[in-house]
């Protein structure tokens, strides 16, 4: 579903993401794992379309990312920061930014997208300056799901969050690759993608140094992410 072919990335003489080759499968959870500056939102915004390739390709589903919009309809995206409209509720919330991608829901079906995103009944009809931040990225995953995205692209989505919003927030991400949806998440937060992840990708100054795969559906043990990061050789 995503492919990555000897992507690069510089700006000037800083090169932020070095040939990088990665794969992403139908209904899989990939965390890309790395310190700030490692080329983690760089990658993903070179799938978003949002800039540009000094060189190599980035693929959706077989088609080469472009500025036109091509591959713009299979994915959503969830910021570290979901930007919503604090005047308005859950529900208006979502029907705006549905109908900016073309999807038009009744109340009862934004209503029900709210509710699979994990959000409470009673906050649906709340403004959203009472929101908590957890609140808010379900409203962000509900946006996604309104436009039934294919590929869902996931920015440091926990950070800031208590842990029980941390837990609902993996449970719903495995919920949607259950469903086939495909979730590249990028994070610095060893311990939670070893949670949420079926494979761990290590960046570090812009390169993939390692690819943790997980076994007989088991989660990959954060001893050996930490090793990774300590230098030591990936298995």
């Amino acid at each position: 579903m995503l492919e990555a072919i000897d992507l690069s990335k510089k700006y000037g003489e800083n090169e932020a993401l070095a040939n990088l080759n990665l794969t992403v499968d139908k209904g899989e959870v990939y965390c890309l794992l790395g310190q700030n500056g490692a080329g983690k939102t760089t990658t993903i915004n070179l799938f978003l379309g949002l800039t540009s390739p000094s060189s190599g390709q980035a693929l959706i589903n077989g088609t080469e990312v472009d500025h036109n919009g091509a591959t713009r309809k299979m994915i959503a995206y969830i910021p570290e920061v979901v930007q919503l409209y604090s005047n308005l509720n859950g529900v208006e919330n979502l029907e705006f930014f549905s109908r900016l991608s073309g999807h038009k829901h009744t109340k009862n079906e934004l209503r029900a997208l709210l509710s699979k995103a994990g959000l409470q009944e009673s906050a649906h009809e709340e403004k959203l300056s009472g929101y908590s931040k957890g609140m808010r990225q379900k409203v962000g995953i509900a946006i996604a799901l309104s436009k039934n995205a294919e590929v869902i692209f996931m920015d440091e989505p926990t950070s800031g969050l208590d842990p029980v919003a941390i837990d609902e927030l993996h449970a719903l991400v495995r919920g949607l690759a259950a469903e086939g949806k495909t979730v590249l998440m990028v994070t610095h937060d060893v311990y939670g993608a070893c949670q949420v992840a079926d494979r761990i990708g290590l960046l570090q100054q812009g390169r993939l140094v390692g690819e943790f795969a997980a076994e007989d559906g088991q989660r990959i043990s954060t001893e050996r992410v930490h090793e990774a990061f300590a230098g030591q050789s990936a298995r």
